[in-house]
């Protein structure tokens, strides 16, 4: 049965900030989650119990109890959700997994940020950051000074259901795009998006330096999720031109 099952009830939040990690191209969701979720010391808030997430048992480092693949982790100084993922979702099983997190989010009065990845080769240029809005989300990235796209296009996985979801509840809501490698781990797009529109948004200051000076470290540790994602021959969740359509 699909449901969010709290574990610390200890926990307060008032109208939270979601920041959403589904893996996807370069991992950038992922890893800025995950950044996050260690800089600001986040604890075990949820399981998520979703149908068309894959049944796995996860276990932590130096933790015997087994937890699922998605998590929400909290901070309620910062009023601020996290959601981990340690698998991939496939496309068909989108639909499934937003319908699962849409209750806790009207529940909760969460303003959910939905983060993506747009596959573009690296160059000598910073990867560029854009926004999408639902409700009055637009609202947030004129606050965070963030850009609009300089071209049509789509976000797709569970990213994107969600995204389609917040559309039709008129729910406030951004999605972040950032350029990304298309191939491998990108801990600098990561950083681009925590610096320049997680923080802004969500209100927070996250230190990020250690994304530029472990780059490798965390590109190894990464790698074996984005290979069987590329085993999988389909992201988790990616945004794309819609240049071929038009």
């Amino acid at each position: 049965m699909a449901r969010i099952s709290v574990l610390d009830e200890a926990v307060s939040l008032s109208e939270p900030t979601l920041v959403e990690g589904f893996p996807g191209v370069g991992l950038v969701g992922k890893i800025a989650t995950d950044h996050m979720i260690d800089a600001h010391g986040m604890v075990h808030y949820a399981n998520v119990h979703c149908d068309g997430l894959p049944p796995v048992a996860v276990y932590l480092e130096s933790d015997s109890a087994a937890t699922t693949p998605v998590r929400l982790y909290a901070d309620p100084e910062r009023d601020l959700v996290a959601l981990r993922s340690d698998v991939p979702v496939h496309p068909s099983a989108a639909a499934e997994v937003a319908n699962c997190l849409d209750g806790w989010l009207d529940e909760t009065g969460t303003f959910p940020v939905f983060l993506s990845g747009l596959g573009r080769e690296k160059d000598e240029e910073p990867p560029a950051l854009y926004g999408i809005a639902t409700g009055n989300g637009s609202d947030a990235l004129s606050r965070a000074e963030v850009s609009d796209p300089p071209e049509a296009g789509l976000v797709s996985g569970p990213t994107g259901a969600m995204l389609a979801s917040s559309l039709e509840r008129d729910r406030d809501a951004v999605g972040l795009i950032v350029e990304s490698d298309p191939q491998f781990p990108d801990p600098e797009a990561a950083r681009i998006l925590i610096r320049d529109g997680i923080d802004p948004i969500a209100g927070t200051e996250t230190p990020t330096d250690g994304l530029v000076d472990q780059a490798t470290e965390i590109r190894d540790a990464k790698q074996q999720l984005a290979e069987r994602m590329r085993q999988a021959t389909e992201e988790s969740t990616q945004a794309e031109p819609l240049k071929m359509f038009q």
